[in-house]
């Protein structure tokens, strides 16, 4: 086939480039800001009477005036789960959000604000809302309740923020590390900022500030606004919205190719006719039904022509090679532009690096080639080659050993004493040894879970190095059937 041909080709200049990579970042979209290297960095003398928090890092102060935050995963007499809501039964409530962040010295929470705004505000998450340090949705409005963009921390302006309190991840610094990584690998990743919280006046701990995925002026996802039955699109396959409207019966949600649902995250509910519904369903739908038959490696029906290999190959490594293994089955966002291609955006590391809490994972394996999409991709020889190739040449540059060691020692070094005032407040954590199952996961101490993480990026590293042509295995052709 002509597309096969012209792939060979590829993945020789691929091979030839990655023999010349260095230690700079390997392409992505826009330059990417990593904070440990652009902002101010942390000292150990603060320039204050010691009264108050003196911190480096942006402080972010919630107000909701006394009232609990919604949101919160409780067990009800029956043991059965329940998401708390306010006493009218709203998701959200109002709240205001103060951002400190001077551009010289220190930040304290009586210094002036750089942004002041009303925000409606929840807890977010699936078994996080369970932890006692919550992690919030923001959607910032104006006085008259419609949303507000606006700019936080350097990040271009949006409605719609994460804030992320890492709380099973003991190091602090995965969704931070793998977001700015993923960053330079792929088109786009979501923005992040470390950041210190005060709620309702008491110390929260260290968070991070994220963009959420979605579209925007000129920010996050480029996708055109609806005209007509036809827009840019955004999917996310995980457990679906609570909003049943939003969720879609695409093919492989039909046939069973996959458990889990998809719900579509933009447009937003005020732009989503039905009719619109339908067709993005029919969109996404003549992929999954292309790639599920027998034409999947085709010139005219072949999977290429529906996504954008490389974003798709790209997204494939960050996830395998990081073992981050809700991949593909929750917290996984396709998009799409008018006229354009599938591609797929990174989000939640938490977990990765053998840290899931439900189930251990070892180093020395391969999973999500039998998963939904990758089950069909990783049939087809140039697809697997892509991925040996790519990762070869990713290994080269920000996924060495070297890059991924000094990332981690200066993302260190730069949030300095925020870590142990962290763990002033979840520091019992560490005794707690029902987190991570089995029990002889959990970790007892900080310089604990950094030696894990550490040790368990090398052991992957390695066993990738030697090990990543066996997912040539996947698309052999049979020596015993000629299609």
């Amino acid at each position: 086939m002509k597309y096969k041909v012209i792939s060979v080709i590829a993945t020789v200049v691929v091979l030839i480039v990655s023999l010349t990579a260095n230690m700079l970042p390997i392409e992505g979209g826009e330059a990417r800001v990593h904070q440990h290297l652009t902002s101010k960095q942390y000292e150990e003398d603060c320039d204050c009477d010691g009264s108050e928090l003196c911190t480096h890092l942006p402080i972010v102060m919630i107000d909701t005036d006394g009232e609990e935050i919604p949101g919160k995963a409780v067990e009800d007499e029956d043991g059965n789960e329940e998401i708390t809501l306010t006493d009218e039964g709203e998701r959200m409530i109002s709240s205001e959000i103060s951002i400190i962040d001077n551009s010289e010295g220190n930040n304290h929470p009586s210094d002036s604000a750089e942004l002041t705004t009303s925000s409606l505000i929840r807890v977010r998450g699936a078994s996080s809302r369970y932890y006692d340090k919550s992690s919030y949705l923001l959607r910032f409005t104006d006085e008259d309740g419609s949303y507000s963009d606006e700019e936080v921390m350097g990040m271009d302006a949006h409605y719609e923020w994460v804030l992320y309190g890492p709380y099973l991840d003991k190091t602090l610094i995965r969704n931070y590390m793998w977001y700015n990584i993923s960053g330079e690998i792929m088109e786009w990743a979501p923005n992040v900022r470390f950041c210190e919280v005060i709620l309702n006046g008491e110390y929260q701990g260290l968070y991070l500030m994220c963009e959420t995925v979605t579209a925007g002026d000129n920010c996050r996802l480029s996708l055109s606004d609806p005209i007509g039955t036809e827009s840019g699109y955004l999917l996310r396959l995980d457990r679906g919205s609570y909003d049943g409207s939003k969720n879609i019966d695409t093919f492989s949600v039909k046939s069973y190719r996959t458990k889990h649902l998809i719900d579509i995250k933009y447009p937003r509910s005020g732009s989503l006719t039905d009719e619109l519904k339908f067709s993005i369903q029919s969109d996404f739908s003549d992929f999954e039904k292309a790639l599920y038959s027998y034409d999947y490696d085709t010139d005219d029906y072949g999977y290429w022509n529906y996504i954008d290999v490389d974003s798709w190959v790209d997204y494939f490594i960050i996830n395998e090679f990081t073992m981050n293994y809700d991949a593909v089955a929750y917290s996984t966002y396709v998009y799409k532009d008018i006229g354009g291609d599938l591609k797929l955006a990174v989000w939640d590391f938490n977990s990765v690096f053998d840290n899931f809490a439900e189930d251990a994972y070892s180093p020395d394996e391969l999973w999500l080639q039998g998963r939904t999409w990758y089950f069909m991709l990783t049939k087809d020889e140039y697809f697997t080659s892509e991925i040996i190739s790519r990762y070869k040449q990713l290994r080269e540059g920000v996924l060495s050993e070297e890059y991924l060691t000094d990332y981690i020692d200066s993302t260190l070094e730069y949030l300095g004493d925020a870590i142990e005032r962290n763990f002033e407040v979840w520091g019992y954590t560490f005794d707690d040894t029902e987190m991570l199952i089995p029990a002889k996961r959990n970790l007892s101490s900080y310089e604990d879970a950094l030696e894990q993480y550490t040790d368990m990026i090398k052991q992957r590293g390695d066993w990738l190095d030697e090990n990543i042509d066996v997912i040539r295995q996947y698309s052999h052709e049979s020596k015993k059937q000629k299609v």
